[in-house]
């Protein structure tokens, strides 16, 4: 197997491990951090940190989100998942970047 398929075998391996592995958090709540969409409060204010600027993530919102009723195995999980949600779309976008920019090198390319 060329080492890109693994790769990419290794990387859908994890993605279909957080969100359908077992875990404490449901498959539900784990999907909806992998997308960073649907959450409630104050669960949406921890994951969408963790999404777009993780170093202001706080002890106030872990405290939050566990006086809301979710356990710290819960929380690790969906903040797993937000993260690799997140890389899931950066792969993505730097895989359709890269295919853009090579588009030109390729022969079967009309100029």
């Amino acid at each position: 197997m060329p080492d890109e398929d693994r790769k990419r075998a290794a990387h859908r391996a994890l993605v279909d491990r957080v969100l359908n592995g077992e875990g404490e958090a449901s498959a539900e709540d784990r999907g909806r951090a992998f997308r960073n969409d649907g959450l409630s409060p104050p669960l949406d204010v921890l994951i969408g940190k963790v999404v777009e600027r993780p170093a202001q993530v706080s002890e106030a919102d872990l405290a939050a989100a566990k006086a809301a009723g979710r356990s710290e195995d819960q929380l690790f999980e969906l903040v797993v998942c937000a993260a690799v949600g997140r890389s899931e779309r950066l792969y993505e976008a730097g895989l359709a970047a890269l295919a853009e920019a090579t588009a030109d090198e390729r022969p079967d390319h009309a100029t």
